[in-house]
């Protein structure tokens, strides 16, 4: 038995104080004996965990970069118990025997809970579908991440098959004419929504960053299209002014200053509903080069809530429940997971988030095996103190 003491919870997007009690896993009612461990909350927020559906662990194929181990650890650190993983890997997850090898892996490795994704097509490749029917049963979502689909006629036909699955089309939108320029993400939009329309499929966008992206979702949407979008810490808090490094360089890139600000206005009026981090580790030679040869992607397990909270809940643009509902609740419900609270007979998937203690974000501090981060430096609040993953320590802060 365990008690979180002196925390506060969220309840009606106000800070009540409450002690939680875990046992076996579960969060139980105040018992009539001595509890066993105390962990100290004081001006903490104790909080369901937070759900992450848009990371790279990188393993099985590219464990120089992270693996599970580490990536999960770097989850633990920021708050996050519940993860979806990528499918860019060698051997692709595009069949019951390659996912097996990664399944397997996060089985022996995994500190938080992680549900892999399978690959739309074979090898991330955009030619021929997986074995979808056949995977289905296994994975909660599909993604090509990393890759835009721009044979329609294929994407359709694979939103169908989603369609009866009842499994989640999550999509990086991307036009291969215009790569990574702003139309190159707004123009695949604008095709992709048509599918989700003529589907119904439940169809997820990646990381959306430019004004017409928003435009055409917030359109799907009226239309009655089955539509959800997620941003990301970097494009909420960074625009392509700001770059100055390859630790800036990530695929969509950073955008102009108007579509940084469309970007907060969509998270804020809620064309976009979900937060990710798109946490994406290289090594050190893969991003310490010239800019132009420098792989894209950032890592941001570690630094998405206190970002959200520094940048978004203290400056009173958005609330703490506001928060939760990007980080917890909205992700769950896209994905189909049971909905969390912190009520007695919940699984104890717990962070308690320092609300007043704050530090700069250091490289000597990061868990992840990558150290690909612009936020080096940043002066942020709201790191976890604890995680707790069914009830067991999973993450204890030494800083």
């Amino acid at each position: 038995m365990i008690v979180i003491k002196n925390g506060f919870i969220l309840e009606n997007n106000e800070l009540v104080k409450k002690d939680i009690y875990i046992d076996n896993g579960l969060i139980v009612e105040k018992p009539d004996y001595l509890v066993e461990e105390e962990y100290d909350a004081t001006d903490c927020l104790v909080s369901p965990g937070f759900v992450d559906i848009h990371v790279h662990l990188r393993e099985p194929g590219y464990s120089y970069k992270e693996t599970i181990r580490t990536g999960t650890l770097s989850a633990a650190k920021g708050g996050f118990t519940t993860i979806f993983a990528m499918p860019n890997l060698k051997p692709t997850p595009d069949s019951l025997i390659n996912l097996k090898v990664e399944e397997e892996l996060i089985k022996k490795d995994a500190l938080v809970n992680v549900y892999p994704y399978a690959s739309i097509t074979k090898k991330e490749e955009g030619k021929e579908l997986s074995d979808i029917d056949e995977l289905s049963p296994k994975v909660l979502a599909f993604s090509d991440d990393g890759v835009g689909i721009n044979d329609y006629d294929l994407l359709t036909k694979a939103a169908l098959k989603f369609k009866a699955n009842d499994k989640v089309l999550v999509s990086h939108a991307e036009n291969n004419i215009y790569k990574t320029k702003p139309e190159g993400e707004y123009l695949a939009v604008k095709e992709e929504v048509k599918v989700a329309l003529a589907t119904k499929v439940k169809y997820h966008f990646c990381h959306l960053s430019t004004k017409e992206s928003f435009s055409f979702v917030k359109e799907a949407k009226l239309k009655g299209a089955s539509v959800t979008c997620e941003v990301t810490p970097h494009h909420l808090f960074l625009n392509e002014t700001m770059i100055n490094n390859p630790n800036f360089k990530m695929n969509p890139p950073l955008r102009s200053k108007e579509d940084q600000e469309e970007t907060i206005k969509a998270l804020l009026e809620g064309t976009a509903s979900i937060i990710a981090s798109d946490h994406a580790p290289h090594s050190k030679e893969e991003k310490n080069c010239e800019y132009n040869k420098a792989l894209n992607g950032i890592i941001g397990l570690e630094t998405t809530v206190p970002l959200v909270y520094t940048y978004l809940v203290r400056t009173n643009k958005a609330t703490l429940s506001d928060m939760t509902n990007w980080l917890i609740h909205n992700p769950r419900k896209l994905m189909n997971l049971k909905p969390t609270s912190l009520n007695v007979g919940e699984v104890a998937d717990i962070c308690v988030m320092d609300l007043k203690n704050h530090h700069k974000y250091s490289l000597d501090e990061i868990l992840s095996k990558g150290y690909n981060t612009p936020f080096i430096g940043y002066d942020l609040y709201g790191y976890m103190r604890y995680t707790f993953v069914k009830g067991k320590l999973v993450y204890r802060c030494q800083k």
